[in-house]
């Protein structure tokens, strides 16, 4: 995780935690193999920017209009992992977090780890799906974070309620706790919100369809954009591909394989 606060910039005092909210979305993260490679590309196809961060040379954090949106480490070769974007959720306590993935079939494949100011873990749910959790502060201007981060993270899965239950369990999902996250089930899909907000949903196609078997679940993450056209346009000319696209949203990968999608952004 990335969130460390740039060098000679006081923490607020009004630092959002975990402890206060928990169950959502609260960061992103891409595997990578090759830093500069990554920068290039997402830099031209959503505009970020770039800072470095204490955990090393390996490591950025991506700026939209000056707003920490996202992490990159670039350590799948060295430490072999998949390429991949990650979504991380917030957790009052990651130990508990993880043991509750372990008690119900899921695996823990790293973690929980110190990353002060907290803790993170990568974890998979019991069909195989990557996430992560974060225990500690958020970043720095965490409802700035939420307006300019992805909209929300759609997981792809062959079994919608089961899947719903699996995280509700670990993550407190409508537990009734201050800070919760909501469960609704909206047009056969699984919709998780936060504050008001959608910030999550879950799919297994259509209504009461047996599981399919053949679909490999996964967390895809989206991205608010001006322009979906011009960014599936760019990703296609700096070695991405272009997976689906309409004119509200496409489905891209990067010229390292990770899969992504940008949302139109609507208007006020």
């Amino acid at each position: 995780m990335n969130h460390d606060t740039p060098a000679g910039v006081p923490r607020r005092k009004d630092v959002v935690s975990t402890r206060s909210v928990f169950g959502a979305p609260c960061w992103v993260s891409l595997t990578s193999r090759d830093l500069e490679a990554t920068q290039d590309f997402y830099g031209a196809v959503l505009g970020w920017r770039w800072r470095g961060v204490k955990l090393g040379e390996h490591f950025r954090i991506a700026l939209a209009n000056g707003v920490p949106v996202a992490g990159i480490a670039a350590v799948a070769s060295m430490w072999q992992m998949a390429v991949a974007w990650t979504p991380y959720f917030a957790v009052p306590d990651a130990d508990v977090a993880v043991a509750r993935v372990r008690e119900r079939g899921g695996t823990a494949a790293v973690g929980p780890l110190s990353f002060p100011p907290g803790r993170a873990a990568l974890l998979a749910d019991r069909d195989g799906a990557t996430f992560g959790i974060w225990q500690g502060e958020l970043v720095t201007n965490w409802e700035a974070w939420r307006q300019a981060a992805p909209t929300f993270v759609r997981l792809h899965t062959r079994d919608a309620f089961d899947a719903a239950l699996f995280y509700g369990e670990v993550l407190d999902w409508a537990s009734g706790l201050s800070g919760c996250c909501q469960v609704e089930y909206e047009g056969g899909e699984v919709v998780l919100r936060s504050r008001g907000d959608v910030v999550a949903r879950i799919d297994s196609g259509a209504v009461e369809a047996a599981p399919d078997p053949s679909v490999r679940p996964h967390w895809q993450i989206h991205f608010t954009v001006a322009d979906v056209a011009g960014c599936a346009r760019a990703a296609e000319k700096h070695g991405g591909s272009v997976l689906r696209e309409d004119e509200t949203e496409a489905i891209l990968r990067d010229a390292d394989g990770a899969q992504f999608t940008v949302t139109a952004r609507q208007s006020p």
